[in-house]
């Protein structure tokens, strides 16, 4: 603080003290900004007016460091196997000049080998959406000079991240996102951290007036906030099983796995309960060498649950699989969560 001062002369027990002082804004006054104000002071000798005496002092507005970190929108759900999912954050600089804003993830929750690749990335028009220019245009690192007003100054940013296909359904992974407050280092380069000044100097000093976020403390020039991901997986469950149907000696009446015999296999699809839909559901069965597929029944798909009810469908190919062997194939229609879908045919024993 620099103060200037007049003694004043015989003072008479009439004087006149005027004060002004600069308007502050509602984040406050920018730091730096030096305050001046000068006293005025009038007074009478034996009835006389004297020249009027004036003194002035100044100070500089120290740095209070202010920044919040927000969590916008719901958990975003993904699927095992997935990349490059988004969540994002508003970061807000409340302190009363411009800083620069370290900007790190950290996984809170979740088992680290089912995701990665977590990154940060500029959500430069703000519509909570990673768009191709804005992914083109890298991950960052830290906010550069981020401005301050009366109201904060917000920058829209978006986290995203791989996830293993280990990963199933109803796991969690919870980000946090955190913003430590820097000096304003000058465009494209990070400032030195900004941390408590010990003592009160004539230049600007520092004090954090950060709240406490979700991992980190109060008053450490930092702020946190979670963001979440959910896993929306199939949980399907295949099983495969065989009966006889008849043989050359019983007939259909309890007949036995016999050469000649017509065994039936059935494949079932199940999906568990609440689980997301699973698409694009393949079957792929190479049949043993000891077996001829029987053409005259076919193949069918979509059956129920007992290998009943299903259509005609699926392919025979002689010699396709493994080691020359036989090969039915088979696509079945999406399989709900809850549901059970399956694929049979017949064989006959050599």
């Amino acid at each position: 603080m620099k103060t200037t001062k007049q003694l004043l002369g015989a003072v008479s027990a009439c004087a006149l003290i005027a004060m002004t002082s600069a308007p502050a804004l509602a984040q406050g006054t920018t730091a730096g900004t030096t305050i001046s104000n000068t006293v005025n002071v009038t007074y009478n000798v034996n009835g006389i007016t004297q020249n009027a005496e004036t003194a002035t002092d100044e100070f500089t507005v120290d740095q209070r460091v202010n920044v919040t970190v927000t969590n916008v929108g719901a958990a975003t759900s993904v699927t095992p196997g997935s990349t490059e999912q988004a969540i994002a954050f508003d970061v807000t600089n409340l302190s009363n000049s411009s800083v620069d804003l370290e900007l790190t993830t950290a996984l809170n929750a979740g088992t680290a080998a089912n995701i990665s690749n977590i990154r940060i990335f500029l959500d430069t028009n703000g519509d909570r959406v990673l768009d191709a220019a804005e992914l083109a245009a890298g991950p960052i690192t830290f906010l550069d000079e981020v401005g301050s007003s009366a109201t904060g100054v917000t920058t829209a940013v978006i986290v995203i991240a791989d996830f293993g296909l280990n990963a199933i359904n109803d796991d969690q992974f919870d980000i946090a996102l955190t913003a430590n407050a820097h000096a304003a280092g000058g465009a494209g380069s990070l400032g030195a951290e900004l941390v408590e000044s010990a003592t009160n100097t004539s230049g600007i000093d520092t004090v954090l007036f950060d709240g406490q976020g979700a991992t980190d403390s109060v008053r450490d020039g930092a702020f946190s906030a979670i963001g979440t991901y959910t896993v929306a997986g199939a949980v399907v469950d295949v099983a495969k099983s065989s009966r006889v149907v008849s043989d050359p000696v019983n007939g259909t009446n309890n007949p036995k796995a016999i050469p000649g015999a017509t065994i039936e296999y059935c494949i079932t699809v199940a999906n568990a309960a609440s689980a997301s839909t699973a698409t694009d559901v393949n079957v792929t069965d190479d049949l043993p060498f000891e077996v001829i597929y029987d053409s005259a029944f076919g193949i069918f798909v979509d059956g129920d649950a007992n290998c009943a009810n299903g259509t005609a469908g699926g392919n025979f190919v002689a010699g396709a699989g493994a080691g020359g062997a036989d090969r039915v194939t088979g696509d079945l229609s999406d399989v709900a969560g809850g549901e059970t879908r399956s694929l049979y045919f017949r064989v006959v024993i050599d």
